[in-house]
């Protein structure tokens, strides 16, 4: 790969419309592209990279938000519409700051007018293999955050032919997809309050080369396996925040900001890289992470003025105020039935 040619990534999973709702009762609900697949490939599209997801949105009104959100960050909507379609999955997040001054927020998938289910979560099929072809023959990492046997396939097709594959489960699912997974994946990324822990990746028989846990205020830890020798358990400080406005999508700022400084040549990069580089790497995906809670919503400070130094030390603009994008939110899907 030549300096001039941007770093590709593939990726499927949770591809979703969030809806947030401010602790600021004067400001508008914002309707933004989210999920953890769509926040790391928004975030690297931003950050330099090619990004393509890969999901099955249908052309409702909630798959038409999340593709003008992710074609203004450069992102590739060649096959978010990967057959079958199936309804946009929505999360609502609602930020509220507790008696004693503490932002929090939290996730909804009901309406709040009608109380309905909100549209959730499908995963690619077999057809969308044959989609996407020869998508990630020369994809530099393949990120995936929920199973299915498709997007299993299509990870082992993309790490023979080179590519980094970096798996952030956000819990168990099926214990064989699960166990798959974990054999094939190079990077595995969770938190501590989804997962206590994987399980097995440091074995001999797995790809694993890197394992982070993180630990939310309190940082995070990791271990790796470079030349077939695992580590012990290190651990990192948090990054000072300052200001908390919001804490929701840090974890895909910080899994952002470790690919970008590690995994732009792909797996043979990656697996010449030194103790000192990885921990370089988590320190600058620490450093996006305690940013991105100085703004509301997964990715709101996409939506200000800053100023990101792609590939190496970030120099963020951290006093920078948000510019909200006012668009208005979209509907629930059974509300809006005439």
């Amino acid at each position: 790969m030549s300096e001039l040619t941007a770093p590709k990534v593939v990726g499927t999973g949770l591809l979703a419309l969030d809806l947030v709702i401010s602790a600021d009762p004067s400001r508008p609900i914002q309707s933004w592209a989210g999920g953890t697949c769509g926040n790391v490939l928004s975030i690297l599209a931003y950050l330099g990279w090619s990004s393509y997801p890969i999901a099955r949105l249908d052309h409702d009104a909630a798959a038409r938000r999340v593709s003008a959100d992710l074609e203004r960050w450069g992102v590739h909507l060649d096959y978010v519409h990967s057959e079958p379609t199936t309804s946009t999955p929505i999360i609502i997040q609602e930020n509220r700051v507790s008696s004693t001054g503490v932002p929090k927020h939290k996730f909804t998938w009901t309406c709040p007018r009608c109380g309905t289910w909100l549209p959730s979560f499908r995963p690619i099929t077999r057809a969308a293999i044959d989609a996407v072809g020869d998508l990630v023959d020369d994809a530099d990492v393949f990120f995936l955050d929920r199973l299915s046997r498709a997007a299993l396939t299509l990870a082992h097709r993309a790490a023979k032919s080179g590519a980094l594959v970096v798996f952030e489960p956000s819990g168990r699912s099926d214990p064989k997809l699960f166990a798959e997974a974990i054999q094939i994946a190079h990077i595995v990324k969770y938190a501590d309050q989804r997962l206590s822990d994987a399980g097995g990746t440091m074995a001999t028989d797995t790809a694993t080369l890197l394992e982070v846990q993180t630990l939310g205020s309190r940082g995070l830890r990791y271990r790796h396996k470079f030349q077939g020798t695992a580590t012990g358990w290190r651990e990192l400080e948090a990054v000072p925040a300052g200001e908390i406005v919001d804490t929701c999508g840090s974890g895909d700022w910080c899994t952002a900001g470790l690919l970008t400084k590690l995994a732009r040549g792909g797996l043979a990069g990656f697996a010449e890289l030194t103790s000192e580089d990885v921990a370089e790497g988590l320190q600058h995906g620490q450093e996006l992470a305690a940013w991105n809670c100085r703004f509301e919503g997964a990715r709101g400070g996409m939506y200000g003025e800053v100023d990101v130094v792609v590939g190496g030390a970030t120099d963020l603009a951290h006093d920078a105020a948000i510019v909200p994008e006012l668009s208005p939110a979209v509907e629930c899907p059974a509300c809006s039935v005439p």
